[in-house]
């Protein structure tokens, strides 16, 4: 396989930044500060794994576990998410979603939902299949 060029990058680039700005998903959390992305791709996480703890959020998000506590504590304050402590290892803390946290996310779902059905509407069925393909193929390439 050859190496990609320079103009290809570029446009790439180009690409994914127009990309980024344009399917942004902006949501209105009342009259409090819309949540940034790491706390919505923790919520998301913790409603499909619950009892999971921050070390299981830390190595899915590929970030600090300190950064997940942060988020956590964020997230708590709010009142989407709540730490129970684990029986029989006070330093452990399990992660589920509060009845708030589980309404937010369920929006967010459809929300997202909703971006990639406008997305994929563009395209036709062929090249829906081949662009899913190509990002699956991208994503889960193991170097």
């Amino acid at each position: 396989m050859t190496e990609p060029t320079d103009d290809q990058l570029a446009k790439l680039g180009a690409a994914f930044e127009t990309f980024a700005r344009r399917y942004k998903l902006a949501e209105s959390a009342g009259p409090e500060r819309p949540l940034n992305e790491l706390d919505k791709q923790t919520l998301l996480f913790v409603a499909n794994h619950p009892g999971c703890g921050p070390t299981d959020v830390a190595r899915f998000l590929g970030v600090a576990t300190t950064t997940v506590s942060s988020a956590t504590d964020r997230l708590a304050k709010r009142g989407l998410l709540a730490r129970d402590r684990v029986e029989g290892d006070r330093r452990a803390v399990a992660l589920r979603l509060t009845g708030d946290g589980e309404t937010l996310v369920a929006e967010l779902t459809a929300a997202y939902r909703a971006m990639y059905r406008m997305m994929l509407s563009r395209l036709s069925p062929t090249e829906r299949d081949a662009f899913v393909g190509m990002i699956t193929k991208i994503v889960y390439h193991e170097d």
